[in-house]
């Protein structure tokens, strides 16, 4: 399992993130060209994962299905994710599920329902998409993502996609370690001039696309 420590920064964009990252001590470095990540996320009606997430469960999971690069027509090659929360150690599963348009994400529900194995109904809720740049340093032990352009879509009030209404501005800077580096992580986390926060997409998505966040 691994650690995910997340900042999220709503005063600056993420050139000016990136530039943080090239000046770090600990030499962070370009390692995968950035590129447009898209999410659809299951819930039960109720929003079961959406409140666990809200209220704290220290040991939680979460739904959805990911797919890179165009987020309009037919998607290719998605991957179902299960991700699993242990307090502050995540990790997750994922699984092949065959291409579907997006405008009918329901095709695949029964299969969900089996890979999670979930006896509570799970729906498509939202759908997002972002754009992600990825770091590293020179040892391969910790990594940053830098996201950015979020955007969110309701699959339950706003009826079949065609846009974005919904935006957040902010920019996600999320540092990634395996467990056992978490002895080293201060020589990283030290010379990040960022406020840590808790910060989770779905959440953020369910509460802006419900009217519910106020800022």
């Amino acid at each position: 399992m691994r650690y995910e420590r997340k900042y999220r920064i709503s005063a600056c964009d993420h050139r000016f993130v990136e530039q943080v990252l090239r000046n770090h001590p600990a030499s962070f470095r370009k390692i995968f060209p950035d590129r447009q990540i898209n999410n659809i996320y299951w819930d039960t009606i109720g929003l079961q994962t959406y409140h666990d997430n809200v209220v704290g469960i220290a040991n939680r999971q979460k739904f959805r299905l990911r797919w890179y690069g165009n987020d309009v027509g037919e998607v290719i090659a998605p991957k179902l994710e299960i991700k699993i929360r242990q307090n502050e150690l995540g990790d997750k599963k994922i699984f092949d599920i065959p291409s579907f348009d997006l405008h009918q994400p329901e095709v695949h529900s029964d299969e969900i329902e089996q890979l999670t194995r979930s006896n509570t109904n799970l729906v498509p809720v939202l759908l997002n998409s972002y754009h992600r740049s990825y770091w590293g340093t020179f040892d391969g032990e910790f990594r940053m993502t830098i996201d950015y352009n979020m955007r969110f879509h309701s699959l339950l009030n706003e009826g079949a996609f065609r846009g974005y209404r919904h935006r957040d501005e902010a920019v996600i800077l999320e540092l990634k370690y395996d467990e056992k580096m978490e002895s080293q992580s201060d020589r990283i986390t030290q010379y990040i001039p960022f406020r840590r926060t808790k910060n989770s997409k779905y959440v953020i998505g369910v509460e802006r696309t419900n009217g519910w966040l106020v800022e």
